[in-house]
């Protein structure tokens, strides 16, 4: 039940909602769950100090999201924005940030059908046997009894090595890739002590990448990167264009699944019986993984959008330039589309959740990402039984990033290895 179908007054919000803190990215749904409730617009403070308009129903997140009006290129944003906004200090934001994710149409149309044909369901599922391998051989390596870190053991390189496979990286570059380089999807502000460190990443980076575009060079083959590096050649893609999309692919690519894989994991934790239920049933995964999606999801929020003009949305005036972010994970626990919705429940169906978006930035590899999702639970159940957390829930750290949710160590204590 509801607070308004109770009769109970929304309880009082600060004005702009701060989200930051321990106990907001340890468990932000009770928050969201009162914003829901006070309509489904919200001034909110990221930790950079920047303001923006946060989107929290379901009904409004998926109107936003297919919102003609709204475009993402960072043009868009107006200086308060720009002025705290925690994105890629120059030249690194020109170089890297004109991927998919900051295009509007018809650019971004243009970019998207580049990409979209290494990514489709049924070139998924014939690599799956390939997928399967690389995780039973990070399986074969963990200790023979628990506990193991499964981030360091498994959840963080599984899905970099499958990415490598769909992309066509080769394995001496995959094996050079420094995972702490994916830690630029979690920008820190201009003044924030950490940003030394952030910036020192993106040059690594930027290195890496400049080598993944010479190797393809010189060494073509009918794979994703290949074609990329080829359609900057025919001046299809700009230089930027082409980093920003490889930088979109080794990062965005396989960050979030390393964190879904851990927002599953504990939620399945957090439930034993339907753990149990799913070790035991493999024909429920399918169903499991959207609903684990569902639950929690590694993408919390999304990233920026903007108004060109001032605007109306769902009664709120929202200034042109300022910055609007959809709650995925909000919209994903709204009664008015889920019953029952913070019930983990492997059954749901149907269960169109958010967690890809929707509209024109879907996410082009979600058919990869569930079967990544699929096969990782899958296998982990299977081989590790008796899994269960081998410390207190309450000592989970979660990852400080503004738009995920994840963990950086997950020790997990298991009877054997199977």
């Amino acid at each position: 039940m509801t607070l308004q179908e109770s009769g109970t007054a929304p309880e009082a919000l600060p004005e702009p909602v701060p989200l930051m803190g321990c106990p907001y990215k340890s468990n932000p749904y009770p928050l969201y769950e009162r914003m829901r409730e006070r309509g489904p617009v919200h001034r909110v403070r990221f930790p950079s100090g920047v303001l923006a308009w946060l989107v929290t129903g379901y009904d409004a997140a998926h109107s936003a999201l297919g919102d003609e009006r709204l475009g993402k290129n960072h043009d868009r944003g107006n200086d308060r924005w720009r002025a705290r906004a925690s994105i890629m200090p120059e030249p690194q934001h020109s170089q890297l940030q004109v991927h998919l994710l900051h295009q509007d149409p018809p650019t971004h149309t243009r970019m998207r059908r580049f990409v979209t044909d290494a990514f489709t369901p049924r070139r998924i599922e014939q690599l799956r046997p390939r997928f399967q391998k690389l995780a039973d051989t990070l399986v074969d390596a963990l200790p023979e009894t628990g506990p193991a870190d499964l981030v360091t053991g498994f959840a963080a390189r599984f899905p970099f090595q499958v990415l490598a496979e769909v992309i066509g990286l080769p394995s001496e570059l995959a094996a050079r890739f420094d995972r702490d380089w994916g830690k630029v999807v979690q920008p820190v502000g201009p003044a924030d002590p950490g940003r030394p460190l952030y910036e020192a990443r993106l040059h690594g980076l930027q290195s890496y990448i400049a080598e993944v575009v010479a190797h393809k060079r010189e060494h073509w083959a009918d794979d994703l990167l290949s074609r990329l590096v080829v359609a900057h050649d025919r001046r299809e893609l700009s230089q930027e264009q082409l980093d920003s999309m490889i930088f979109q692919l080794l990062v965005a690519g396989q960050e979030p699944v390393t964190n879904q894989i851990t927002t599953a994991l504990i939620a399945l934790f957090r439930h034993p019986a339907e753990l149990a239920r799913l070790r035991d049933n493999p024909e429920l995964m399918p169903r499991a993984v959207d609903e684990l999606l569902r639950y929690d999801s590694a993408f919390e929020l999304t990233t920026w959008r903007f108004f060109d003009q001032d605007s109306d949305l769902h009664g709120t005036e929202v200034p042109a330039g300022d910055s609007l972010i959809i709650s995925l994970c909000a919209a994903n626990r709204d009664p008015r589309r889920f019953p029952d919705p913070d019930t983990l429940d492997l059954d749901r169906s149907p269960n169109p959740h958010l967690a890809f978006g929707h509209g024109i930035h879907f996410c082009p590899g979600a058919a990869l990402a569930r079967a990544e999702l699929q096969i990782a639970l899958g296998t982990l159940l299977a081989r590790l039984p008796g899994a269960h957390l081998a410390i207190d829930d309450g000592d989970i750290e979660w990852i400080p990033a503004v738009l995920g949710r994840g963990t950086n160590h997950l020790p997990v204590g298991y009877d054997r290895r199977v």
